[in-house]
């Protein structure tokens, strides 16, 4: 039943994307445990990600394994999605290279109704964020900083969801600033902590 609805909520998204870039893009939808309590919701999918088709694969994939071995879990115990569903790239001209790039405002604004409808339907009692795009998407607040919340519960109204969301710095951050490697790090302890004492 969550799967069809799930499909639904995905094949709509597609269209809208086709319907507004006038191209079809190569999406990555959320995968995982649709029964879990547990979502887990990244920025955008990279390069790896939409070569496979699944979330938090290659280098990401690499961090989680960090993530979930310190909360105790398995991959399989969690629903994984991201907020925007296909790659975001800049072009670099001297290298003739794509890269990974922060969603802007309008692919969150077109990508945000379906992270919504899709988390009404998982309906999980806790949503892990990962980076300041994930966190102001569920907040609903552009100004919402990570460097402020991160480790802190917070309860949620989101579309028809209702869950506590626990935001932490996105794992590929710490490849970039090394120093907050430790907090990263403490506040998994603290989210683990967090699902010990509500029974996760």
């Amino acid at each position: 039943m969550k799967r069809q609805e799930l499909d639904n909520i995905n094949q709509l998204y597609q269209r809208k994307l086709r319907e507004h870039f006038n191209r079809e893009l190569p999406l990555v939808f959320g995968s995982g445990n649709v029964d879990s309590g547990i979502v887990l919701v990244g920025e955008a999918p990279g390069r790896t990600e939409v070569e496979q088709g699944k979330p938090f694969v290659g280098q990401a994939g690499k961090n989680l394994e960090e993530f979930i071995s310190i909360l105790g879990i398995l991959r399989e115990d969690l629903y994984i999605t991201n907020v925007v569903k296909f790659r975001t790239v800049q072009f670099n001209p001297d290298s003739g290279r794509e890269s990974n790039r922060t969603p802007n405002k309008e692919e969150i604004k077109i990508s945000t109704d379906f992270i919504g409808q899709e988390l009404s339907v998982i309906n999980p009692g806790l949503v892990i964020s990962l980076g300041n795009i994930a966190l102001r998407c569920m907040v609903n607040d552009d100004r919402a900083s990570i460097g402020t919340l991160h480790g802190h519960p917070l309860n949620i109204s989101f579309f028809n969801a209702h869950f506590t969301l626990f935001p932490l710095y996105h794992p590929a951050s710490i490849i970039y600033r090394r120093e907050l490697k430790s907090t990263y790090i403490e506040d998994l302890y603290k989210l683990r902590e967090y699902m010990i004492s509500n029974h996760y």
